[in-house]
């Protein structure tokens, strides 16, 4: 790739720890970038000049580990290597537009593996490539469940919620097999809930 042709990464989606920026750093010191960061309490800028260019990538916080966030356009080919190994290495989704003469190619990037690249010239959209979806009957079978469990839980509450009532009525009342009954099908609820919810 030439310097000339541009890079523009979006909807960027990549999670990593601090061990991968100190990495990322240490890879741009090496080759030679002027470089700084910066470290706030809820994320961390690493600024990077290229020629007359200062571009400034934000990673977030999110508990101990970092995502990056925004959208960035490269002329560089080493920046634009090290952004592309970056997605690869932490399998993060991007969509990445390379933009060459008259020319645009966009490949969405999911997990790290490109799914779809789509040359645009002019008015003409061509589909170069399209990963088929890999969808198991395991798959569709635990989406199913999935769906249930989270139909069932509410209405699980709601029965718990119930019983609890009832056993309420029935200690003020002091009825005793009432009770035994009720004890019996808030643990087979209870039971039931711990399912679910593991």
């Amino acid at each position: 790739m030439s310097k000339s042709h541009e890079v523009e990464y979006c909807n960027l989606e990549l999670r990593f720890d601090r061990r991968l920026i100190r990495n990322f750093i240490k890879t741009l010191i090496h080759e030679g970038y002027s470089l700084y960061w910066n470290e706030g309490e809820r994320q961390f800028t690493v600024s990077i000049r290229t020629g007359r260019k200062l571009v400034k990538l934000m990673f977030q916080r999110v508990g101990d580990r970092f995502k990056i966030v925004g959208d960035y356009c490269f002329k560089d080919d080493k920046l634009v290597e090290l952004m592309e190994k970056m997605i690869g290495d932490t399998r993060g989704h991007a969509v990445v537009k390379r933009f060459k003469d008259r020319q645009i190619l966009i490949e969405s990037i999911m997990f790290g593996e490109i799914i779809r690249m789509v040359e645009i010239t002019g008015m003409e959209h061509k589909v170069l490539y399209q990963r088929e979806p890999v969808i198991t009957d395991a798959d569709m079978k635990r989406a199913i469940v999935s769906q249930r469990i989270e139909q069932r839980i509410p209405i699980l509450r709601l029965e718990l919620d119930y019983a609890l009532l009832e056993m309420y009525d029935a200690m003020q009342s002091e009825d005793e097999q009432a009770k035994a009954n009720i004890k019996q099908k808030l643990e087979d609820l209870y039971q039931e809930m711990v399912k679910l919810e593991l």
